[in-house]
């Protein structure tokens, strides 16, 4: 029977576990974030997947009694429904909005439920009204 030296097993355990932390790393890659276009062209291919979508906020759109918002792209909208998510702050009209959750398809209409809302960061030169 051949023993390998220690040096060598202990190249072949560092080899085996770094392979592996890359399997684990490419079998839990997050899904590319899709802005609201990308999805309502074929929304059929994104229904109940964990998904992250960006879009612009729908000026007037908010319903905080309902937890909905509408996100749009240049040519569709989404509505998304926040109810259960976690809401990063300064979430209003027209700002640029990171959602992570699952599409379906709820009394003829495509729904996002999302599971974490972000906004992006007010421009600090932005003039203030």
């Amino acid at each position: 029977m051949y023993m390998f030296s220690r040096r060598i097993r202990i190249l072949l355990i560092g080899a085996v576990v770094t392979f592996g932390l890359l399997g684990v790393l490419l079998i839990q890659a997050p899904e590319p974030t899709r802005t609201v276009d990308e999805i309502m062209v074929e929304p059929s291919l994104f229904l109940e997947r964990e998904i992250a979508v960006r879009g612009e906020i729908v000026d007037g759109s908010i319903d905080a009694n309902q937890s909905v918002f509408f996100l749009h792209g240049y040519s569709h909208t989404l509505r998304i429904d926040y109810l259960g998510a976690s809401v990063s702050n300064g979430l209003g009209d027209n700002r640029t909005v990171y959602a992570q959750g699952m599409l379906y398809y709820i009394d003829g209409e495509y729904v996002f439920e999302a599971d974490i809302i972000k906004t992006s960061c007010p421009s600090k030169y932005e003039e203030e009204s």
